[in-house]
């Protein structure tokens, strides 16, 4: 299978920028408060789930980012430890 690249990214890391860029701001979906709940149902405290999916969606982006920089550096470090473990 061929490993999709352009300038250094990886795939995943390709289809998280696509997509981070692709999508307007405010494109999630919107509720209204008490919308979709059963009666009796209605809680003083929901969450905060935007916030988290923005959190995960940001440290998803962030590791790709990070491992794209520093994967070349990471491989040459775990075969240098390989080569020497294998000694």
């Amino acid at each position: 299978m061929k490993k999709l690249e352009r300038r250094g990214l990886p795939a995943s890391g390709l289809l998280l920028l696509l997509l981070w860029t692709l999508l307007p701001p405010g494109s999630g979906p919107k509720m209204v408060p008490g919308e979709g709940l059963a009666p009796g149902d209605e809680h003083a405290e929901r969450g905060d789930v935007p916030g988290w999916v923005m959190i995960t969606l940001m440290s998803a982006a962030l590791v790709a980012g990070l491992l794209a920089l520093a994967g070349p550096a990471l491989e040459g470090l775990f075969n240098q430890a390989m080569s020497k473990v294998g000694k």
